[in-house]
Formats: structure tokens, C-alpha cells, sequence
């Protein structure tokens, strides 16, 4: 799955409307590498899905 990230720019963290591939949903949250090459959860609430959705990604609870 991709998502583009809505929120404010956070340098080094997530830039705004770049997309991201979503890496697993773990209790609701994106796991993603962000723009400091590492990888964490993210609230869903600040991505827009521009492709695929949260069923084609491994999902944790």
C-alpha cells in the first residue's frame, strides 16, 4: 500500500505530500520508513491511501 503524508513538513521525519509505502499495519498504525531512512509507526489520520489498501499489508495486532 502507498499513502501520501498530509501533514506539515517535519524535516528529517515526513514531508509533505510525499508518498510513503506502508511496510505493516500494526494495531492500526503504518509502519513506514520515513525520510531518515528508518522505520516507525505512523497514525493513519495524517496519509491519504493513493494506492492499494490496508488489506494488502501484513497486519499485527
Amino acid at each position: 500500500m502507498k499513502v501520501k503524508y498530509i501533514g506539515e513538513t517535519e524535516y528529517l521525519v515526513l514531508t509533505h505530500n510525499k508518498v510513503y509505502a506502508v511496510i505493516s499495519v500494526e494495531k492500526g498504525w503504518y509502519r513506514i520508513i520515513d525520510d531518515s531512512n528508518e522505520d516507525y509507526l505512523y497514525p493513519p489520520e495524517v496519509f491519504e491511501i493513493v494506492e492499494g489498501s490496508p488489506d494488502d499489508v501484513k497486519q499485527t495486532n
